[in-house]
């Protein structure tokens, strides 16, 4: 009995062996670089993780590709939404993105050749679209962790955004929460959830905004 015993783990022995010899998963580069940019700066970087296709997929959805005649991206990060607003229709000429960490800046510079990405900080954003000739937007596409911010940054961020939106673009954002990012006591912005991604990790509700009529942007 004890023989039949041995004989019947000898197989199970030979596969924990092998398990063993086996090299674990590798972590996907993408990944490991989000993570790492992230643990050096999680008040820059807004998630864990790039944007799940399907949250890249429902901010594309928000620009009608038709009648835009400029789009901005804001926190270009690994190009998940970059790559879902050209893949929705978005001609690339019609697209700057904006990334302010210098390693992100790179990888996106070198995986969208043919666009036009600028390295630079949305606070600044009027001053930085200057030099391109840039004074207005269709629509801008934001991954901006806005709620994590000072306030004073926040603020900054949408005056310049809406500077060059004026009354009929639209400010498209994500966040993680229930409650919208830019909250109607702090900012004269209408806003609504576009969608709700139950298919990202976490779940995403995506934002719409525009500028309230007769609002002026402040530009300081």
């Amino acid at each position: 009995m004890s023989n039949g015993i041995i004989r019947d783990f000898k197989p199970l022995a030979g596969q924990d062996e092998r398990r063993r010899g086996q090299r674990a998963p590798a972590i996907d580069p993408e990944l490991a670089l989000f993570l790492g940019r992230w643990l050096k700066a999680p008040h820059r970087i807004g998630a864990l993780a790039p944007s799940s296709r399907y949250l890249a997929q429902a901010m594309a959805r928000q620009v009608d590709m038709r009648q835009a005649r400029l789009v901005v991206e804001l926190g270009g990060g690994t190009g998940s939404i970059t790559r879902a607003l050209l893949a929705a229709g978005l001609a690339p000429e019609k697209l700057v993105v904006v990334e302010r960490d210098e390693r992100l800046h790179r990888l996106l510079a070198e995986r969208f050749p043919g666009l036009r990405v600028l390295q630079g900080d949305a606070t600044q954003l009027v001053a930085l679209l200057r030099p391109l000739g840039i004074t207005g937007a269709s629509a801008i596409v934001s991954s901006l962790p806005l709620l994590s911010m000072p306030k004073r940054l926040r603020h900054r961020i949408v005056e310049q955004s809406f500077a060059l939106l004026g009354e009929r673009g639209a400010l498209v954002q994500f966040t993680y929460g229930i409650a919208s990012p830019l909250p109607a006591r702090e900012f004269a912005v209408s806003g609504r959830v576009a969608a709700r991604v139950w298919r990202n990790l976490p779940p995403a509700f995506v934002w719409r905004f525009e500028r309230k009529a007769g609002a002026i942007a402040r530009v300081a």
